[in-house]
């Protein structure tokens, strides 16, 4: 089996197309779905369309716990407004169904994958060790984990457990600088590539922007700069 790792896509739908389109080019005959898939996106339902439509495995990301309880997500006007307009877009069944995928699934021999980490979907790890790598494997059994939501593509072992780390970085908003789409290819002999594919970022940022809401532009530079933006 030759898996594709799609993390963080946030209903963008250009990127996503991009990416699945490269998976199929590189013999991806499986995609392993990471969670966050629509919010903060301009194409909530769609991209999830096309989700939907793949031999696919998906977990839970804080993306969809936020949807369905936004009384758990930040107090903050991007994140609520988003949050808003995903459940608007989605409606109450599909946003309630997206909440009850797994946190984690087994991905292979020795292998696990979660959102963030597995002490929480909103703590992850960076690509430089930190002093919170040993608490977020606290009980870890797997040789390699797959995690995403910082949307910092990376892989490394970590020192003390040599449990090997892979973020494929994020489908529909990186964060590194890096307008193109990430994603990472886990080919049949367990050998992982990071992949990046060029869409057309500014069309996305401009489907944003043309909603004239405030928490939209905000995506939207985000979107445009690759990189997190305070609103």
């Amino acid at each position: 089996m030759v898996l594709a790792l799609l993390y963080d896509v946030h209903g963008n739908l250009p990127a996503l197309e991009a990416v699945i389109a490269d998976a199929e080019d590189q013999g991806a005959d499986r995609f392993l779905l990471g969670g966050d898939y629509a919010l903060f996106g301009g194409w909530p339902a769609e991209t999830l369309d096309l989700l939907e439509s793949l031999p696919a495995d998906w977990i839970r990301g804080n993306g969809e716990r936020w949807a369905a309880r936004p009384d758990e997500a930040p107090d903050d006007e991007v994140v609520q407004g988003a949050i808003e307009a995903c459940r608007q877009a989605l409606g109450e069944e599909r946003v309630a169904r997206l909440a009850t995928l797994p946190a984690s699934i087994p991905a292979g021999e020795q292998t696990r994958a979660w959102h963030a980490s597995p002490a929480s979907d909103v703590e992850s790890f960076l690509p430089e060790p930190g002093s919170e790598d040993t608490r977020l494997l606290e009980g870890v059994a797997e040789r390699r984990l797959y995690f995403g939501h910082t949307h910092l593509p990376f892989s490394r072992v970590d020192g003390a457990t040599g449990i090997e780390l892979v973020n494929p970085g994020s489908v529909g908003m990186p964060f590194d600088g890096n307008p193109r789409a990430a994603w990472a290819l886990v080919r049949e002999d367990g050998t992982v590539e990071h992949r990046r594919v060029h869409y057309d970022h500014a069309a996305a940022a401009r489907r944003l922007r043309e909603t004239g809401e405030s928490w939209s532009a905000v995506v939207a530079t985000r979107i445009e700069r690759a990189a997190f933006v305070a609103g």
